[in-house]
């Protein structure tokens, strides 16, 4: 069995495994950062830390949609650097069962590694992404640029 947190982006309902999340929060204000990547809405201060913001939306290529009272900042883990992911809501925690979950089709694997599979949950079908591959690895390092807590220092010559 595998537990999953759901979450809409669009009309279409994603996942990610429990134990790459953090927590849950409501948005909150978002510092931009002029030349940030694409994809980095920008920072948040949680509780004294510097954390980068990903629009999911941006980095899969879907369409913008606007922020509601639903919308959600999911804090996860991608590959030791914590990260928001802004989500449009979010719907539950879920157990799946093995026999609920099957391989993506060939065809989507070339250009979405980032997808870990497919969970049949009643009549909907929930896209399983892998955090660790939602970024490639240049994607990565600038991620790590903006959630080091000494980049201050480093900008400074300190």
């Amino acid at each position: 069995m595998r537990q999953v947190v759901v979450f809409g982006l669009g009309k279409e309902l994603y996942g990610i495994d429990i134990f790459d999340l953090q927590e849950i929060i409501r948005m909150m204000e978002i510092t931009h950062i002029p030349r940030a990547p694409h994809f980095i809405e920008g920072v948040i201060n949680l509780r004294g830390r510097i954390i980068p913001v990903i629009d999911l939306k941006k980095r899969f290529g879907l369409a913008d949609g606007e922020i509601t009272r639903d919308s959600r900042i999911i804090v996860v883990n991608i590959d030791e650097t914590t990260a928001g992911l802004i989500v449009d809501y979010v719907t539950e925690v879920a157990a799946l069962e093995e026999e609920d979950l099957e391989k993506p089709p060939e065809a989507l694997t070339i250009d979405a590694r980032f997808i870990h599979g497919l969970a049949k949950m009643g009549d909907n079908i929930v896209i399983l992404i892998k955090t660790s591959e939602i970024l490639n690895v240049a994607e990565k390092d600038q991620l790590k640029n903006f959630s080091k807590e000494d980049t201050y220092e480093k900008a400074e010559g300190n």
